[in-house]
């Protein structure tokens, strides 16, 4: 055979062998199945929507994150309307304060306000977004957080929503979320768990819309 034919027929035959392997990898990924749900102790965090709801979304934020504020401002609304409202999301929030001193002040406030009255934890929750200061500066003082608190007429106590900021009454509970969002490999905010399983595109909607609607099938 000459030379030329045999480079030919080998060249042909690596093309070949390289289109089977990445068939066999593509059947592998496709019927692999996904990976094991994160647990979460849903019990324990702030819900907005029906317990009994089929999907189960957790969200990592900080209250200092001005990406956060625009999902809790502009996703979380739609979300509302198109599923929570319907039954068929339940909606939680864990902290992951990385950004700096006030985004754990926040969180120790919001956690008292949870502790003290579960129904109001979104309110004031809206309200810290709704009026959070530059990301480069401090602003979450404990007396800030309390008059925010006393604004929205939240039926607490609001000295012991001061104590419990001031003693970090809840501390040992944010370490905790924080803890667990560097566990399960959570590297920014704001990051979605849907059902357990993480969802990287925060802000397509319409990519969350599938992901939730996937699982509101059992398709996840």
């Amino acid at each position: 055979m000459p030379k030329e034919q045999q480079q030919k027929n080998m060249k042909r035959l690596v093309w070949i062998t390289c289109a089977c392997i990445a068939a066999i990898i593509a059947v592998i990924v496709i019927t692999q199945p996904s990976s094991d749900p994160v647990p979460f102790a849903y019990e324990k965090l702030p819900r907005l929507g029906n317990a009994d709801a089929p999907v189960k979304i957790v969200e990592f934020g900080d209250y200092k994150c001005p990406v956060c504020q625009l999902f809790n401002q502009q996703i979380k609304p739609q979300l509302m309307q198109d599923y929570i409202d319907k039954g068929l999301v339940s909606f939680y929030f864990m902290n992951d304060t990385f950004i700096g001193p006030d985004s754990y002040t926040a969180a120790l406030a919001a956690q008292s306000v949870f502790h003290q009255s579960p129904e109001d934890f979104w309110k004031f929750f809206d309200a810290v977004y709704q009026n959070q200061g530059d990301e480069n500066t401090e602003w979450a003082t404990p007396e800030f957080l309390v008059e925010l608190a006393r604004k929205e007429n939240l039926p607490i106590d609001y000295d012991k929503l001061k104590q419990d900021i001031q003693n970090e009454t809840y501390g040992a509970e944010v370490d905790e979320h924080n803890a667990y969002a560097q566990k399960i490999g959570v590297t920014s905010t704001p990051t979605l768990f849907i059902n357990g399983q993480k969802f990287e595109n925060t802000f397509d909607y319409n990519a969350l819309k599938t992901a939730i609607d996937q699982a509101v099938k059992g398709g996840s």
